[in-house]
């Protein structure tokens, strides 16, 4: 096989993967306009349409998810075969693709990132940080970090530190005018900021004490999906904000934020460095798990 036929091919499988030119694109480091090209250029040469096009979206033909559903497994002991050289080399190399949420990835993984790099200066590390629910394995990720109870079935699940917490903070300013709240029913006569997904959906300020759960949901004129910008409002006297303890430390130390409700405020499920059961674990992706079981 020639070396553009399986470059053409390794197009194909990116866009497969993606559903998108662009990001197959970004992918395999060219333009989306090559990556284009040499799925063209593929279905030329086979005959077979293997792709439906539209300006808005990219879908397999049926033939396209045949060729997929081959050429997975195929590349995939490319990349093995590959890897193993790493055991003739100093440092693992390669890319290694991780899904974090926005919200919690710099006191996650952000105090990771410098040893690692600097150990292994042949590992690319490419982190995605979204709030947005993400399949891994169809947005083409190694691991994901959630979690425990948003860990899907079927994957294995490392459990790392930090364990976190949501807590109440509001400015100073905010409580000379208001009293601060003893229980979280008090909340009722506070300005809240209701904490949105990216999806827009509302979720619910939880908290438990001595065996009492109270679920609080806010009706402030505030909503936000943005931890920064909760923090933000809420140092700017606006209404009170329940944001992750971690962003708000040195704020509460310096005394420009005021934390209340601390005894009501339990934390949360564990984190999860979790991933398909079945994949084949890369030298670089072995070095992560090392990285993130060393702080476990």
């Amino acid at each position: 096989m020639r070396a553009s036929e399986l470059s053409e091919l390794a197009a194909f499988v990116a866009v497969a993967r993606h559903k998108s030119f662009r990001k197959a694109g970004e992918e395999r480091g060219v333009t989306a306009s090559a990556i284009s090209h040499a799925v063209v250029n593929l279905e030329n040469r086979v005959g077979v349409r293997l792709l439906n096009r539209t300006t808005r979206s990219v879908s397999l033909t049926e033939a396209g998810e045949l060729l997929q559903s081959y050429l997975d497994p195929a590349f995939g002991e490319i990349t093995s075969a590959l890897d193993a050289l790493n055991r003739f080399r100093d440092t693992p190399f390669g890319r290694v693709r991780i899904n974090v949420p926005n919200s919690i990835a710099p006191f996650v993984i952000g105090h990771v990132i410098g040893p690692l790099l600097d150990k292994n200066p042949n590992l690319q590390l490419e982190i995605s940080a979204t709030d947005r629910l993400v399949d891994i394995v169809r947005e083409g990720f190694d691991a994901g970090i959630r979690f425990g109870e948003r860990v899907s079935e079927g994957m294995v699940a490392l459990r790392i530190k930090p364990r976190l917490r949501l807590v109440v903070v509001g400015s100073p300013a905010y409580f000379e005018r208001r009293p601060k709240p003893i229980t979280p029913h008090d909340l009722k006569r506070h300005l809240c900021i209701q904490n949105m997904f990216p999806s827009g959906a509302r979720y619910a300020w939880e908290f438990q004490k001595d065996g009492q759960s109270v679920s609080f949901h806010p009706t402030g004129p505030l909503s936000l999906d943005d931890h920064e910008l909760m923090v933000e409002a809420a140092l700017s006297g606006v209404a009170l904000a329940y944001v992750w303890e971690n962003r708000v430390q040195k704020q509460i130390a310096g005394g420009e934020l005021v934390q209340v409700l601390d005894d009501w405020c339990q934390p949360e499920e564990p984190l999860y460095l979790y991933y398909p059961s079945r994949q084949h674990l890369s030298a670089g992706f072995r070095t992560l798990i090392n990285a993130m079981k060393a702080q476990a």
